[in-house]
């Protein structure tokens, strides 16, 4: 007997025949104008704080590990403290951005992760900032479900994988301009000053985001390709093969990207040799590149939709062929020059970008508006869940299994992501009432 999240071969999208206007409605994707700029650079300003934030401490990985004597085990549970907490937060973080909307909470998720990384750059004792690092993983989250929910209901099928990867953007900004920016805010000043900096520029953000930010007014008119209709319950998702696809997707491909972002910068200082100003003004060129790759193949998505291909088989057909990319990865080690070393990790940078900026969308594509911030937080919630135990990996067998294992198994995932959403993400073959809620 099949288990209950494989009973079904596809998810089965909800669709009302006119315009709603009841309690439980999901609004419709309205038309944009110029509105929808304003939100798509909030957004965009919101991932780069996001992804800056999380980052000082991979990029002064050396200089936190002196100041509070840490070992690579140690390290490891510093990013875990973040990570676990990230992981553990995800799914409620959806719930409550379906539930308040997506100004109150991307408000209170900005502020607070703000007040997190302050408290980083004041911290005088391992476990403090080990418990700041923990509070800056259970604000984080939220961004990702606010602005896959803003996005939906603002941004029309057509173009909403180009708009939601400029948002995305913002955070491989964040991550681009990190090494470069928080090196100099070190050596300028201190490395608490490169943590409190960003803080304070995250209160002036969740003030403007309140500001600015409405929910588009219901629109009368359908746009093609989005999913419309009431949410579905809670427990009805759990047993589409869709969710499963891209939630074990995500488990298995993020921790590659996870790695970009903690574990990169150090590789480069320790295993190849820069010093921290030299990382600063190199390990930025793999966030760059894979920003314009993710964005280029973000766009080849929307394009292969406006050629007459369903949004969500043109998703699928981007990211399954990104990902035989993949596999570049297990040559970094080998790299017999830096320019050929970031060359490879460039490549991941890549196949990882487009899969965070290609998925949303698809999501977007598969399930009801209602439904979005949920399933993108439990997506989440298990890509982070995946970074914690390859965290683990890293911190416990790095030194005996060596860099040359590690990568071969990094060029391996998103490959094996690939299978699972051919497998389980599917496009719709029938549609059904939604149980009552």
């Amino acid at each position: 007997m099949k288990p209950p999240f494989l009973a079904h071969s596809v998810i089965t999208p909800v669709r009302a025949p006119g315009p709603v206007h009841d309690a439980n409605a999901t609004p419709r994707p309205a038309s944009g104008g110029n509105h929808v700029f304003t939100v798509v650079a909030l957004l965009f300003a919101s991932s780069f704080l996001n992804y800056l934030d999380r980052q000082t401490l991979s990029v002064l990985k050396p200089t936190i590990k002196a100041e509070f004597g840490l070992d690579d085990a140690a390290y490891a549970l510093l990013v875990n403290a973040f990570t676990f907490t990230y992981a553990a937060a995800y799914i409620l973080s959806g719930w409550i951005v379906d539930r308040f909307g997506a100004r109150l909470s991307l408000t209170v998720f900005i502020a607070g992760w703000s007040i997190a990384t302050i408290g980083g750059g004041l911290a005088s004792s391992f476990f403090a900032f080990a418990a700041l690092r923990a509070l800056l993983g259970v604000m984080e989250p939220g961004h990702q479900p606010a602005a896959i929910r803003a996005m939906t209901l603002w941004a029309p099928p057509a173009r909403r994988a180009t708009l939601m990867s400029v948002c995305g953007a913002g955070g491989t900004l964040g991550a681009i301009v990190a090494a470069p920016l928080i090196a100099w805010l070190a050596g300028a000043h201190s490395w608490r000053a490169a943590f409190v900096i960003p803080g304070i520029a995250g209160f002036i953000l969740a003030m403007l985001w309140w500001w600015l930010y409405r929910d588009p007014p219901i629109a009368t008119t359908h746009a093609e390709g989005s999913i419309e209709g009431k949410a579905l319950p809670w427990r009805r998702l759990w047993t589409q093969p869709a969710l499963w696809g891209i939630v074990l997707a995500r488990f298995v491909s993020d921790p590659v990207w996870y790695y970009c972002l903690f574990w990169m910068p150090g590789y480069l200082q320790e295993r190849r040799g820069l010093s921290l100003q030299e990382t600063g003004w190199i390990a930025w060129i793999p966030f760059l590149v894979g920003n314009i790759g993710g964005f280029g193949a973000a766009m080849l998505s929307d394009i292969l939709t406006a050629r007459g291909r369903t949004p969500l088989a043109a998703r699928r057909m981007v990211l399954i062929g990104v990902a035989f990319a993949g596999p570049l990865a297990m040559f970094v080690p080998h790299a017999s020059g830096m320019g050929l070393t970031i060359a490879l990790l460039s490549v991941v940078g890549i196949v990882c970008l487009t899969w965070l900026f290609v998925l949303g969308p698809l999501v977007s594509d598969t399930f009801p508006a209602g439904n979005v911030a949920s399933i993108w937080s439990i997506a989440g919630a298990f890509g982070a869940t995946g970074a914690i135990l390859f965290n683990y990996f890293i911190g416990r067998t790095s030194a005996a299994m060596g860099d040359g294992k590690l990568f071969l198994i990094m060029g391996l995932l998103h490959l094996l992501a690939a299978v699972l959403l051919a497998v389980l993400v599917r496009p719709p073959r029938r549609v059904l009432n939604p149980e009552p809620t």
